[in-house]
């Protein structure tokens, strides 16, 4: 295994804290809300009470980022007893209701737990039990994959794969291929093929827009090439240019879609970890103190602030939206050894084929604001 004394595996002694918008004590206030909503069983819900891996990895990293280690464990524990013989995960819904399609970043994004874990933690048994959930998960999602690069956003339940891929969904499974290679490094059990699928997804998710369903009208898929990896450097600051007048609201935070006076602060808190990790962090702090408002003296966060009747919207307070908070602090003030991972998620963009690669037979790929406003 890796030498865990590198500054990567590094111990940290505090909680996250950002001068002058979250406290130490705020963010485990924070911590203690999303636990309060636990299940029994460790997982980790909606307000609607349906659970889904994706959401339920998010509020795991933000429980451990918070030190509460117990509740953390149960949640993986969780993961890893729940998950499907195909390596995929149902979603967990309210009684009386049944879903039981499996999508593939849902999947994926256990390889971003586990890995942000093993660096908050240095836990290499913690990594060893959860390896076989990993492996699975990814083959699961690698078996979606198209020959161009995207991945195929889901399975129904005849196991019949969708017929189209998600852009903020193949972003996000990009880093989460990226941490799942780290940790087989870690292992040394190095899955080259793996490497190959990232390069390949991540130069659909830069390159090919027309690989994906048209769901521009979401800032997610406006931010997540740029947050999940594959776009980073002049075009990670050209992409976010063009879309921040329509997708961001002066001195409030990140719309949820660009035609409804309506801010979310998941989206808000993830546009700021965005920003921290191409180098922008005094935009990143101003998002993370605007959304604020969104706050309830609890801990807890209110998922969304319609500006215009100025009121909750939905009028629900929501884990995965405190669990986006709390990471987006410790990207900024780097509290734990995990701080650095949507940044590191990048760190091969050699891997990536450019636009107009001969590997790829594609032409070079010019992106202008009316690609990400008027689709």
């Amino acid at each position: 295994m890796r030498s865990s004394d590198s500054p990567r595996f590094r111990t940290a002694s505090w909680i996250p804290e950002v001068a002058g918008v979250l406290t130490a004590k705020q963010s485990i206030s924070t911590g203690r809300a999303i636990a309060d909503v636990q299940g029994t069983d460790g997982s980790i819900g909606w307000p609607d009470g349906h659970v889904d891996a994706w959401n339920h990895v998010e509020c795991a990293m933000a429980l451990s980022v918070c030190g509460l280690r117990d509740a953390s464990r149960r949640a993986y524990e969780w993961l890893r007893a729940s998950q499907r013989p195909d390596g995929s995960w149902y979603m967990q819904m309210p009684p009386g209701e049944v879903n039981l399609t499996t999508e593939a970043n849902h999947a994926a994004y256990c390889a971003v737990g586990v890995w942000h874990e093993l660096l908050v933690s240095r836990d290499e048994g913690f990594v060893a039990r959860m390896w076989p959930t990993v492996r699975s998960a990814v083959d699961f999602v690698l078996g979606l994959q198209t020959p161009r690069g995207e991945i195929i956003w889901r399975r129904d339940a005849d196991g019949t794969p969708g017929d189209y891929a998600l852009l903020t969904g193949s972003a996000s499974m990009y880093s989460s291929l990226r941490c799942a290679t780290m940790l087989a490094e870690y292992l040394a059990e190095p899955q080259p093929d793996w490497e190959l699928a990232a390069g390949q997804l991540g130069h659909a998710v830069a390159s090919h827009p027309e690989a994906f369903a048209d769901k521009s009208r979401f800032s997610m898929d406006w931010y997540y090439p740029v947050l999940g990896g594959p776009v980073r450097g002049d075009a990670a600051v050209d992409r976010l240019a063009q879309g921040w007048a329509t997708y961001v609201v002066p001195d409030i935070g990140v719309r949820c879609v660009r035609d409804e006076p309506w801010v979310t602060a998941a989206e808000t808190a993830e546009l700021a970890i965005t920003l921290e990790a191409i180098g922008d962090a005094a935009r990143a702090l101003e998002l993370l103190d605007q959304i604020q408002i969104l706050r309830d003296p609890s801990g807890a966060y209110w998922t969304g602030w319609q500006y215009e009747t100025k009121r909750h919207y939905p009028n629900e307070q929501s884990s995965y939206t405190g669990a986006a908070m709390v990471l987006a602090a410790d990207t900024m003030c780097g509290a734990t050894a995990a701080s650095s991972l949507f940044r590191e998620v990048a760190a091969d963009q050699a891997a990536v084929l450019a636009s107009g690669d001969a590997a790829c037979g594609c032409e070079p790929l010019t992106v202008n604001s009316d690609d990400l406003t008027s689709q």
